[in-house]
């Protein structure tokens, strides 16, 4: 009886962060000089501590309870997930309070949908 054979997948992470919008640009050529090359950003709106402020418009007061960022997500092996943490923070942070978060998950698989790649070979 012939064994089947198993892939065997290398471990892979998402790294997300909501960063400061003017900060993208920052972020994004740190990360390629690092040699990661792919990301998807997405502007988004939230808040945490900050909670938003008071503006002015036309003499009348409002409150912004949902400030603008930044999100990007990332797929990373798992060598590449502490360098790529300490380079966020190095381009993002401006040592304000809203500087962000950084969430890193478990990612499965990954398939290159032109070639069929899978794990680390499509990202």
């Amino acid at each position: 009886m012939e064994k089947a054979l198993t892939t065997i997948k290398m471990p892979m992470k998402k790294i997300e962060a909501i960063i400061k919008p003017f900060k993208l640009t920052d972020v994004r050529e740190a990360l390629l000089e690092l040699g990661i090359q792919g990301m998807t950003v997405c502007e988004v709106k939230g808040f945490g501590r900050q909670k938003g402020h008071t503006e002015i418009y036309r003499g009348s007061e409002y409150t912004v309870d949902f400030l603008p960022k930044t999100k990007l997500e990332i797929i990373v092996t798992n060598e590449q997930v502490e360098p790529a943490i300490e380079t966020i923070i190095k381009a993002a942070r401006t040592g304000k309070i809203g500087d962000g978060k950084i969430f890193i998950s478990n990612v499965e698989d990954a398939v290159r949908i032109r070639t069929e790649e899978r794990s680390d070979k499509a990202i």
